[in-house]
């Protein structure tokens, strides 16, 4: 069977993602990264009164026409105590940044721009346009004006906005659900003493957090043996939490113990492909069952991450409304990298920024795909296509950034 470039088995996985249509309400609080599921109208007009953009002086503005014009101050108006007198030809009133503007003014004079004399006077010191420094009723938004729309990611700005309109809540679609099946009699948790021919689980925990900042909720289902039963109870209590994603950890290749690919195939999975031209990472297996998209990733740590930076990460994010994360950047070679075989390749390396700010490319010496302090230490990840010559240092290539490089 001919290994299916990188390209094509994204393209193949991300045409058949539906994004998920279920919907929830989430306090403000709690939404930031969520994308909305409908439009938000503003339930109140912002400003709700004409209010001072400035601190100052609020005042007529024919009894500043002259430089130098005397006026007496008769009041005060604060942020939310309002000046409630009156005031004739000749009279201001103080006025600071958000207050509302007393009914007679049609301008404010700034505090600097006005000398203070004795008995609660002032003299103007600047021509001040007429209407300057005021912020008028509904100069950001009206009532029942929709400011948000459907399918606009929660920001800083957006849940201000969605503050000020008087929104306590909103209507998001619900986070993609990925579970995690890891298998293997040689897996035990973190925490636990493993025997001697077994070792510690720590896939599960880079791929949940790549899932999960990517928008995911994660269901982890724990490890299960290497047991075809065992297996299938774990995939049909799988499917009975509904999910979106299903994502195996290891057993997905071809040896005697590689048992999920024909209980997936049993449990009613419909194999799209499997063996993706690149390294590591090469028995990636993709699928469905039924409307769950179905994942199964190498077993290997490293080449169990770079799968999921390529593939679980953008349909995670293709599956919760959110546009793809652009990780590849460009960059050049700090020393020699030979050429490559006809496998995409996913090299761990160090980066550095260049004198004028280029990224610099250092391969690590060693990249078996199960050392992950390698993958710890690493930077980006240099990508040789299939068949790629020979570079010499300060050739250009592209990498995969994991995490910027320090200054």
């Amino acid at each position: 069977m001919a290994l299916l470039p990188v390209a094509d088995a994204l393209e193949r996985l991300l045409s058949a993602a539906r994004p998920v249509r279920r919907t929830e309400k989430v306090p403000l609080h709690e939404a930031e990264g969520r994308v909305l599921a409908e439009d938000v109208a503003a339930r109140l007009t912002q400003p709700p009164f004409d209010n001072s953009a400035m601190d100052g002086y609020a005042l007529r503005h024919a009894d500043i026409a002259v430089l130098g014009a005397v006026l007496k101050v008769v009041g005060t108006s604060a942020a939310g105590h309002a000046f409630e007198g009156s005031a004739g030809p000749g009279e201001a009133v103080r006025i600071f940044t958000g207050a509302p503007l007393p009914a007679f003014a049609d301008t404010v004079l700034l505090q600097e721009d006005a000398e203070v004399l004795e008995d609660g006077r002032i003299r103007t010191t600047f021509l001040t346009p007429k209407g300057r420094h005021i912020r008028p009723r509904g100069q950001d938004f009206s009532e029942g004006e929709i400011v948000l729309k459907a399918g606009d990611m929660l920001d800083p700005g957006r849940l201000t906005v969605a503050a000020a309109m008087n929104h306590a809540e909103l209507t998001v679609y619900t986070r993609p659900r990925v579970a995690l099946l890891a298998t293997g009699d040689e897996l035990v948790p973190p925490g636990t003493s493993p025997g001697a021919s077994q070792i510690i689980a720590s896939n599960t925990y880079g791929v949940a957090a790549i899932a999960r900042s990517a928008g995911a909720e994660i269901v982890d289902l724990g490890i299960v043996r290497d047991d075809k039963q065992a297996i299938l109870e774990a995939v049909r209590n799988a499917l009975s939490l509904d999910i979106d994603v299903l994502v195996t950890l290891g057993g997905a290749s071809v040896g005697d113990f590689d048992l999920v690919q024909p209980v997936l195939g049993e449990a009613g999975m419909e194999l799209d492909f499997w063996r993706i031209a690149m390294r590591p990472g090469k028995p990636l297996m993709v699928g469905r069952l039924g409307e769950i998209q179905v994942v199964g990733l190498p077993g290997n740590p490293v080449s169990s991450l770079v799968c999921s930076l390529l593939f679980l990460e953008p349909l995670v994010r293709r599956l919760a409304h959110l546009p793809p994360k652009t990780r590849l950047r460009d960059a050049v070679t700090a020393v020699p990298v030979k050429e490559n075989d006809h496998r995409q390749d996913y090299v761990r390396a160090r980066l550095a920024r260049g004198p004028a700010g280029e990224l610099l490319v250092t391969p690590f010496g060693k990249q078996d795909s199960s050392m992950m302090k390698t993958f710890a230490e690493a930077e980006g990840l240099l990508v040789r296509p299939p068949q790629a010559p020979a570079m010499a240092v300060g050739a250009p290539c592209k990498v995969l950034l994991l995490r910027e490089p320090a200054p």
